[in-house]
């Protein structure tokens, strides 16, 4: 007769699906959110569909939608990855959530990698509806593809090291308003409405240096002028998140 063991076996799950069970709490919690589903997906598409169709500011020859669309991609990661995943994580910090989350198996680094698969997991869905909309006002991008998944992948690493950063070393309220004001500086220097063009020649270089700049401007390479993979886009992207990843894992804290 075979006998069943019932001997209780209290070890921690496997890293990957510790990370991927936490991934998908977190990307429910964020669509369940609509004040982060407004800042994430309804902010970039108004805003798409109103400079696309609007004569607002002046985005040179050609369609202005095609200018506009690897922008608002763009902003939709910064959206995303930074400016949401900052304040939802610093106020999991004040309602302790985060304490808890460090009482179970999962580690600091999983916490922050499950986070941002929660981050790409949305991006997928952002970039979906914004390329619907893009298309549908007859944008018609060029290029590669795979170049362009490989910037916004780049993007959302940098910005989810630089929100991550932030939300861990801030206050909760600090939190809302530097990522606020953080979004609203980097929305309006970061070339994604109007080009970098506008402002003056000795602010032009710095501003190319910011990842939202980078992360736009490598897109508009891309999907709008069919250039190969911009590898100055791709250096400042690399360098912006290897520097805000390195430092968000040593400063990161649970409470």
């Amino acid at each position: 007769m075979t006998t069943l063991d019932l001997t209780p076996a209290p070890k921690a799950a496997p890293f990957p699906r510790m990370v991927l069970a936490q991934a998908g709490a977190e990307a429910r919690a964020i669509l369940r959110n609509g004040e982060q589903l407004m800042l994430t997906l309804i902010i970039p598409v108004l805003l798409l569909v109103g400079f696309s169709l609007a004569p607002l500011v002046d985005v040179g020859e050609g369609p202005r939608v095609d200018f506009l669309a690897p922008g608002v991609l763009a902003l939709a990661v910064m959206s995303t990855a930074f400016t949401g995943q900052a304040i939802a994580t610093g106020f999991e910090r004040r309602y302790g959530v985060l304490k808890r989350l460090g009482a179970t198996p999962l580690s600091r680094t999983g916490l922050l990698l499950a986070k941002t698969l929660a981050v790409i997991g949305v991006e997928l869905l952002q970039a979906v509806v914004i390329v619907a909309v893009a298309l549908a006002l007859d944008w018609q991008p060029r290029g590669s593809m795979a170049a362009a998944v490989l910037l916004v992948l780049l993007g959302t690493a940098a910005f989810s090291g630089l929100g991550l950063l932030m939300a861990g070393v801030l206050r909760a309220e600090a939190t809302l308003a530097a990522a606020n004001l953080v979004y609203l500086v980097l929305l309006g220097c970061g070339g994604v409405i109007f080009p970098l063009t506008v402002f003056p020649d000795g602010v032009e270089p710095a501003l190319a240096l910011l990842p939202i700049s980078a992360l736009t401007g490598g897109l508009r390479a891309v999907l709008a002028d069919g250039a190969a993979l911009p590898l100055g886009a791709v250096a400042v992207l690399v360098a912006w998140a290897a520097l805000t990843l390195g430092l968000a894992s040593r400063t990161f804290r649970w409470e």
